[in-house]
């Protein structure tokens, strides 16, 4: 019996010994698991995009948020910081007169390259990659949507492996817009050489990029998301303060403000289309705080000059070979934009992100033009529509002329601002006996460039459209070139080019061209604001609001630096967490 119970103490003292070890160990792992998700957290940098990227060579799509996803692997030679100062990138210095960079007769500027750069797969970055840039994006097969920036050069020759040079066609007193900025990323020869021509989109790498900035792309899924790990091959590697970075797509700019304010599951919220309102009680949960500048941007309408109805005999809408039927009239066009109520969209639905403007180009502030105004006027609209010959003659509740109805279809991207935005525009048009049906359309198609999809910008198979679009540069001579008729995006071109409205002017081509030539900053500002007042008073642009540039950003990140001249995501490599 004595054996028996000295046995029952022996198990009772292991049991109890067991026990103890087990909550010991429990304990500590507890605490190592507790440190390691820590860690990870701290070392995983979580992006939140509504508007997912689709492809990551930005070359080849008008969507900021494809931009955006590039400009973390992908650099230009120098961009433009908040202030309008160029800072360099791959280039070691930013050329000038003083430095002999810039040449006195304004017809070519050379570039310095920093040496022993080299690419993410351990190639080195020499001048002969930004030759092949402007190559790629000046052969026509490719269909680049940042040509136009390199319209003006002549030729770009690597003068030895870390100089180039930029020739121009003529006097260019904006040598700085070439390789700066989001249209001036470059692309490396090596991985694009063989697919400089039709098979462009076809190009692994547009998927999977080879860059010099902070970070590689590992993963990415086109329209869902993309997974970055550091570039070890980074001139500066070992500042780079993520293992990994987590950029997620869809779901809505609601959905993302919330997840960075009020949950903190995410660290930094995209373009944040949201109402006003919602966004300062969203900031209310503590987790982050909005970061928003007043750049260049505004949310606008566009006109279709061309009939979206009405096909060539090969099949070709929205050509401009056909006028459409009613808004190809200024008249009419003036008529709807004064049934256009631009107060109550920026005060209802802005608010602090956003005032109302007149104009197409806004900033640098001298480029803002005194000559424009907005009116909103339901009466006048009327008598406008009925001078022009436009009545509703059998009294359906839509005018009509010679047995056409006055009916447009109004397209935008999925967001909430937007089809807010589009309801208050669709009352103030019917109104007026106008019938508006509205489309929405996924930004991931919207602003793909996909010259096979019909429902892009470039196709434009609608009467309105509505985004936000600004100049990416404090030279507006890009944007401003929008508008020229060999912008004009068709089926011959394959569906590139900006000019999305194939609005074509003679007069305003020959003012761009003179403004890309004048040396005189003064004469410049006339010829830009006169090319502003073209498009405004012409009607053949609606702007709505001078928008915000919104993001939210989490309490834990440091170093995010807004610029209305480049992306976002442009100085990435100096985010950290605190």
């Amino acid at each position: 019996m004595f054996e028996k119970r000295l046995n029952n103490f022996s198990l009772t003292l292991l049991l109890f010994l067991s026990l103890g070890s087990t909550f010991v160990l429990s304990a500590c792992n507890s605490k190592q698991e507790t440190a390691t998700n820590s860690q990870i957290q701290n070392d995983t940098l979580k992006l939140l995009y509504w508007q997912a990227p689709t492809i990551l060579n930005p070359h080849l799509s008008t969507g900021f948020k494809d931009s955006e996803a590039s400009r973390i692997t992908l650099e230009p030679l120098a961009t433009y910081d908040k202030n309008g100062v160029l800072i360099p990138f791959l280039a070691a210095e930013i050329p000038s007169l003083e430095n002999g960079g810039v040449a006195k007769d304004g017809k070519s500027v050379t570039w310095k390259l920093k040496q022993d750069i080299q690419w993410s797969d351990g190639t080195p970055f020499t001048s002969a990659d930004v030759v092949f840039t402007y190559q790629f994006l000046t052969n026509p097969k490719v269909g680049a949507n940042s040509a136009g920036n390199y319209e003006i050069v002549d030729k770009v020759e690597a003068l030895d492996d870390y100089t180039v040079k930029v020739t121009f066609k003529t006097v260019n007193s904006a040598w700085y817009i070439p390789f700066v900025g989001t249209a001036g990323m470059i692309l490396p020869r090596h991985i694009y050489e063989q697919y400089n021509g039709e098979k462009a989109r076809e190009a692994p790498a547009n998927l999977i990029p080879i860059g010099t900035g902070p970070y590689k792309v590992v993963e990415f899924k086109p329209g869902d998301v993309v997974v970055y790990e550091p570039n070890s091959y980074f001139r500066n590697a070992d500042n780079i303060a993520f293992k990994r970075i987590e950029l997620k797509g869809g779901g809505d700019a609601t959905s993302a403000a919330r997840a960075v304010l009020q949950t903190g599951d995410a660290d930094y919220g995209y373009n944040l289309q949201v109402e006003s309102p919602v966004l300062q009680q969203l900031e209310t949960g503590g987790k982050g705080k909005i970061s928003s500048v007043l750049g260049s941007l505004s949310e606008q309408i566009q006109f279709n000059f061309s009939d979206p109805n009405k096909a060539t005999a090969d099949g070709e809408r929205s050509s401009i070979k056909n006028s459409h039927p009613f808004l190809s009239n200024k008249t009419v066009r003036e008529a709807f934009s004064l049934a256009i109520d631009r107060d109550t969209i920026s005060n209802q639905l802005y608010g602090i992100t956003g005032k109302p403007t007149a104009n197409f180009l806004i900033l640098p502030q001298e480029y803002n033009s005194p000559n424009t105004s907005y009116e909103f006027n339901l009466e006048k609209a009327k008598q406008l529509l009925d001078k022009a010959g436009w009545k509703d003659t059998n009294n359906n509740g839509t005018r009509d002329k010679d047995g056409v109805e006055m009916k447009v279809v109004f397209q935008t991207s999925v967001n909430p601002l937007r089809q807010k935005t589009q309801e208050i525009v669709k009352q103030g048009l019917q109104s007026i006996g106008i019938g508006v049906e509205l489309k929405s359309i996924d930004a991931s198609i919207f602003f793909s460039s996909d010259p096979a999809n019909n429902d892009t910008i470039e196709h434009f198979y609608a009467d309105l459209q509505m985004f936000t679009t600004g100049n990416d540069s404090p030279d507006p001579s890009n944007y401003m070139k929008n508008y020229t008729c060999d912008e004009i995006p068709q089926k011959a071109n394959n569906w590139s080019g900006d000019n999305y409205s194939r609005y074509c002017n003679p007069e305003y081509d020959k003012l761009w061209v003179a403004a890309t030539k004048e040396l005189d900053p003064k004469k410049r500002q006339e010829m830009f604001i006169k090319m502003n007042d073209i498009l405004v008073n012409d009607f053949v642009v609606i702007p709505l609001v001078h928008r915000a540039d919104v993001a939210a950003i989490s309490n834990r990140l440091q170093g995010f630096n807004l610029t209305p001249w480049d992306r976002n995501t442009w100085n990435i490599k100096d985010w950290k967490i605190k």
